[in-house]
């Protein structure tokens, strides 16, 4: 044979055997991973993070139904139970942060947490209060 032609032939045999070998791939479409369970914190941060079109809403309630009457309120009942500094200065961090997250612009998925966050405290505030009262 001929190395021309020997040559010729190698070639010819290598190409037929690469169609043989190449992969073909299917086309898949559907997901792997199965979606993750939605837990309630989850679902909390998602309507949190829902809820920036209502930004100025959230600001509102927070300035007007914090600042302007369950703060002075929670203050009140600090001062007529024996005027605890430490609860007076817990209900104005509270007021604050809820007041500097809001002023800020943050976003609310951090405002709307804060917010509840400071609630929760004041209210706990308003409880020890009246029970030392009682």
């Amino acid at each position: 044979m001929q190395p021309a032609a020997f040559a010729k032939e190698i070639c010819t045999r290598k190409q037929n055997d690469m169609k043989t070998i190449t992969p073909t791939y299917a086309s898949f479409t559907g997901s792997y991973a199965a979606a993750p369970a939605s837990t309630l914190l989850s679902r909390f941060n998602t309507w949190c993070a829902d809820q920036q079109e209502n930004r100025l809403l959230w600001l509102g309630i927070a300035l007007t139904g914090h600042g302007c009457i369950l703060t002075p309120i929670t203050i009140m009942v600090v001062l007529m139970s024996g005027a605890h500094l430490f609860f007076f200065m817990l209900a104005m961090v509270a007021m604050g942060a809820s007041l500097v997250t809001n002023l800020a612009a943050l976003p609310t998925r951090i405002t709307i947490p804060v917010f509840i966050l400071s609630i929760l405290a004041d209210v706990a505030i308003l409880a020890v209060c009246l029970g030392i009262n009682v």
